[in-house]
């Protein structure tokens, strides 16, 4: 079912989520400091920047797995933070999915298995269907034959298909994925970019934090630039990467992409 479908008429007219003036700290560190943005219906979004710039805590803000301390985080419409929220975590679980940097696969369970769980557990699904929606994806994500195996006989790239799948699995309106490809072999790589972008083809609302710039470019509809918990500058992606307006993005890119 679209994500359309889901949605009321005002709700459907306006941007998938909408971000104002998020804030985030852990103790003293304040590590989003006022993030102004807006994600369309069907946009991919690639977020890059040097390390602790706040990438993945914007994630985990925008999923409710860290709660911003104020501003105010939009999906579909309607507000998800703050005392004004009308909706809470459930609302958004079932709408985002994240894929993580890690796998965070059971290992005592298959690869059909990890995908199962959340839809019988969350969306109250009985075991027949939610195994014939892991076997369909498993299959999309190119592992129709990896049905049965253990996290520990599958490659990087293999286990993190399969977190992608499991995401796939719960319908999401939007999927978050944080550094996916970071603690994979470099020959591994390639297969996991090319299941994002399959979903990016097909229409999927991706955020995507990143440092695979090629991708950023040829795939991201538009890339913002995160330094010091703001966002520094965001456009399409041939713009920001290819012309930066912002000297701090200018040095960061210099020093990305001579390597």
């Amino acid at each position: 079912m679209s994500a359309e479908a889901h949605s009321d008429g005002a709700a459907a007219n306006g941007p998938m989520l909408k971000l104002v003036d998020v804030h985030k700290r852990f103790g003293q560190l304040e590590v989003l400091r006022g993030v102004d943005l807006e994600i369309d219906r069907g946009e991919v979004v690639c977020v890059i920047g040097p390390s602790g710039s706040g990438k993945s805590t914007l994630l985990r803000c925008i999923n409710l797995l860290e709660p911003p301390e104020s501003g105010q985080i939009f999906l579909e419409g309607t507000e998800i933070t703050g005392g004004g929220a009308k909706q809470g975590v459930n609302f958004v679980r079932r709408r985002v999915g994240m894929v993580f940097q890690q796998f965070n696969l059971f290992p005592h369970k298959s690869a059909v298995e990890n995908i199962c769980i959340a839809q019988e557990k969350v969306l109250g699904r009985d075991r027949a269907e939610a195994r014939e929606k892991a076997e369909r994806l498993l299959a999309r994500v190119g592992l129709a034959d990896k049905v049965g195996e253990y996290p520990d006989r599958l490659s990087g790239g293999q286990q993190q298909r399969v977190a992608i799948a499991r995401a796939l699995a719960m319908d999401p309106h939007a999927i978050l994925f944080d550094e996916v490809t970071s603690a994979l072999d470099p020959e591994l790589v390639g297969e996991v970019l090319d299941t994002m972008r399959e979903l990016a083809e097909e229409g999927m609302t991706m955020i995507v934090v990143t440092h695979e710039m090629g991708f950023a470019r040829d795939v991201g509809r538009r890339v913002a630039f995160m330094d010091g918990g703001v966002v520094v500058e965001c456009g399409p992606s041939a713009e920001v990467l290819g012309n930066p307006q912002q000297a701090r993005t200018k040095r960061f890119l210099g020093q990305v992409l001579e390597h």
